[in-house]
């Protein structure tokens, strides 16, 4: 009789975590590449890293990596290509362990958020002097150097997906960059900060309020889990299964994120609470309140859930766990 052991959310996430910021540190850096005669300036380094590093829940990386793990559970152990992959010493190391492109996309979408909220911060946006718990970068760097900053981290993104050598296969480059780029652009990410912020002191339905919401936070969240997937070799049924996923995760946060601005203060969001108010933003409280607000955050991880239960993966534990995380979390 075998004793099945309880997924343990909290131990996976520090191994995770642990690797994804050791790449971050390794690759946000004023270092040269090779055949590049010098490095970045130092002070845009230093700008990018206070960004970057040490701080911040890193969903999006753990989202690529659970999605990836879900993934590579279905792939046979002879198709592994990875050589580094291949010397571990058993089976469960070896699917534990993030390939080259898994880990490299884990830390691209971290980069575009990090970007994101740069620019978000600053006076022409949201004009916010917090975040993560510490001054916003423009509040410690000056409002030219954060642009740039953002400007770095977002090319940097694209970069760590073209890796120069043969780790990655160059569809798969090509792969991820159009799931990356398409999350941040205009049919994504900074579409809906347009809406967002064309909206303020106006009243949304709660069908533009989802559409806008989708395209500002969720497609970055939806385009996570489909990387991860891109990483390995999903079937298109299980492909399906997570986009459905993605999606509701991605919404819920922002439900949430709508929720916690008005319950939680500042000291606990690491942000300035209250801003969207403060604002006159439309949001899911303003138009639904918060009871109601917390049953549609329910209602998504109901529809996350079983997604994932009808997707054919068996691996699905740490996505499972995140999307509980993202919907019942204090900050």
């Amino acid at each position: 009789m075998t004793t099945e052991v309880a997924f343990d959310l909290g131990a996976w996430s520090a191994a995770h975590l642990d690797g994804v910021e050791h790449a971050l540190e390794r690759w946000v850096t004023a270092d040269a590449p090779a055949g590049v005669d010098h490095g970045a300036p130092a002070e845009l380094v230093e700008a990018m890293r206070y960004a970057v590093l040490d701080g911040g829940k890193r969903l999006r990386p753990l989202l690529v990596l659970a999605a990836w793990e879900a993934v590579n559970a279905e792939t046979p152990m002879g198709e592994l290509q990875d050589a580094a992959l291949r010397a571990a010493p058993d089976e469960a190391a070896l699917r534990a362990a993030p390939n080259e492109a898994a880990l490299r996309a884990a830390c691209a979408v971290e980069l575009i958020h990090a970007y994101s909220l740069v620019h978000d911060d600053m006076p022409c946006m949201d004009n916010d002097v917090l975040r993560r718990g510490k001054p916003t970068v423009h509040v410690k760097f000056g409002e030219a150097s954060a642009l740039l900053a953002g400007d770095a981290l977002q090319a940097l993104a694209f970069e760590l997906l073209t890796p120069d050598d043969e780790k990655m296969p160059t569809q798969r480059q090509a792969r991820l960059c159009r799931l990356l780029a398409r999350a941040a652009g205009s049919a994504g990410m900074a579409g809906g900060q347009a809406i967002d912020l064309a909206s303020v002191g106006s009243t949304l339905t709660e069908s533009q309020l989802r559409d806008m919401h989708r395209l500002k936070t969720g497609a970055l969240l939806q385009a996570s889990v489909m990387m991860g997937a891109a990483c390995g070799d999903a079937s298109t049924a299980a492909q399906a299964a997570l986009n459905v996923y993605g999606a509701a995760i991605g919404l819920a946060f922002q439900v949430v994120d709508d929720i916690l601005d008005v319950t939680a203060d500042s000291a606990t969001l690491g942000k300035t609470a209250g801003k969207d108010a403060d604002q006159d933003k439309p949001t899911y409280v303003s138009l639904l309140g918060l009871e109601r607000s917390a049953a549609h955050a329910q209602e998504l991880l109901g529809q996350a859930l079983a997604a994932l239960a009808q997707s054919g993966l068996r691996n699905t534990q740490a996505l499972q766990g995140l999307a509980n995380m993202v919907v019942n979390r204090s900050c």
